[in-house]
């Protein structure tokens, strides 16, 4: 049996980027329902940052990648 580290994609706080914007790209990229997208977004509005996706390393260094080219602030810890 093989055990996989769970990695996490937190998205920060920024004041470039509007709540529409980030919503549309947690849908897309992340593939949360409009409703999740908008609560991960007023949870990063309000505490500076929200854990959006959990996973392998590999998998969220991708969607990290594609948001982070989109002007989003995103790490995998």
């Amino acid at each position: 049996e093989q055990l996989v580290e769970e990695h996490t994609l937190v998205l920060f706080n920024d004041h470039d980027n509007s709540f529409d914007f980030v919503i549309d790209v947690l849908c897309s990229v992340c593939g949360h329902s409009e409703e999740q997208a908008e609560q991960c977004t007023w949870i990063t509005h309000y505490k500076g940052k929200c854990d959006v996706l959990s996973g392998d390393f590999e998998s969220l260094s991708e969607k990290a990648s594609i948001m982070s080219d989109v002007g989003l602030t995103v790490e995998v810890s």
